[in-house]
């Protein structure tokens, strides 16, 4: 099934997905209601308006609460809990755990979704993937997929053992590359009752292929032979090499997706440093780690994942749009794709709008 949302009606598009489906976790729409209400806050106070909503918005209806918990690899994943104000402790609410775009922290995106969806009754987590942000992990912005789903399942456990928190309808959320480690975490773990993603990015598919399977096999041989030969350098003690991520000025070449990742991870509109990075190496993973998504196939057996329901929204003219098309054809049903209309509505832009 395949749904668009318009800009123009998403006021009742929320009230209607909230009654039909978010509060049981049983539809397919488990996150329609996050997308669409941040639609709507685009006439909301904040720090930058000019091209979206306010990544920082904070609710006076949501008690923010920040937790750490140990993963079983028995690294410390950092987190916000955002809370209901009026919480009646002695129910048990429905859940859901939210992931940041790769490259970037809970503070970009996942709070904003997580405070949304705390002021619409659930009990909400964004995390910090391992090795980012807050979270353990050395060396600092590391990729591995393997322990970034991990984290997911992780945030499940603290979740349900909350007394407050119905273990039986804890779900997930999943903005840019954390759709596709959500996923991987999701096909082995059915804690998960509903899956959605926002303008989701394979990651493994992404580094293989690139956009549109523009990067050819050798291509490819030759990122992977130049990882390999950073690593004789960086264990012999040189410095560590970074890669991808956002640019840090824009020029007459500078392309228009980096254009629009530009505009919010380098403007106040979603710049956010944190203590363990500098503003240099944001949203860089290292290069000798980032050949580790050559081997990361998150849609492999997705279809597994039924008969839980799973939501994938994307814009309808991204760049990125490929990711969710592609996911949406392997899953089984119950599934749902939503189609947000908007011009140039990318994986930062959609994320935070």
């Amino acid at each position: 099934m395949t749904k668009q949302i318009g800009i123009e009606n998403t006021a009742q598009s929320s009230v209607d997905f909230g009654r039909r489906d978010l509060l049981k976790l049983t539809g397919a729409g488990v996150a329609a209601l996050g997308a669409a209400s941040l639609f709507s806050i685009s006439f909301a106070k904040a720090q930058d308006m000019s091209n979206g909503a306010n990544n920082f918005y904070t609710s006076d209806k949501v008690t923010l609460e920040k937790i750490a918990f140990k993963s079983q690899y028995q690294m410390n994943v950092a987190g916000n809990l955002f809370i209901p104000n009026d919480l009646d402790r002695n129910a048990r609410l429905p859940a859901l755990v939210v992931g940041h775009p790769m490259g970037a922290v809970k503070e970009q995106s996942a709070n904003l979704y997580a405070t949304k969806m705390a002021e619409q009754g659930f009990v909400a987590i964004s995390i910090d993937l391992p090795f980012w942000g807050e979270s353990e992990g050395e060396a600092r912005q590391i990729v591995s997929p393997d322990v970034y789903a991990e984290a997911f399942s992780a945030a499940v456990d603290f979740l349900g053992t909350r007394p407050f928190v119905d273990r039986n309808r804890i779900g997930a959320i999943g903005v840019c590359g954390s759709g596709s480690f959500v996923i991987s975490a999701a096909k082995i773990d059915p804690r998960m009752r509903a899956v959605a993603t926002v303008s989701m990015y394979d990651m493994g598919a992404a580094n293989r292929n690139a956009l549109n399977h523009s990067l050819s096999v050798e291509q490819r041989k030759q990122i992977i032979a130049a990882a390999a030969e950073r690593r004789w350098a960086e264990f012999q003690g040189g410095e560590v090499e970074y890669t991808g991520g956002t640019v840090h000025e824009l020029t007459a070449d500078t392309h228009p997706i980096q254009r629009e990742f530009y505009d919010f991870y380098r403007t106040p509109r979603g710049e956010f440093t944190p203590a363990s990075a500098n503003p240099q190496i944001t949203t860089h993973p290292t290069l000798a780690s980032n050949l580790k998504f050559m081997n990361f196939y998150p849609f492999n057996d997705i279809e597994t994942i039924s008969p839980r329901p799973m939501l994938f929204i994307a814009g309808d003219q991204a760049h990125s749009r490929e990711f969710s098309e592609d996911a949406y054809r392997r899953a089984a049903e119950p599934k749902e794709l939503v189609w947000v209309p908007a011009p140039g509505m990318s994986t930062s832009t959609i994320a935070s709008t």
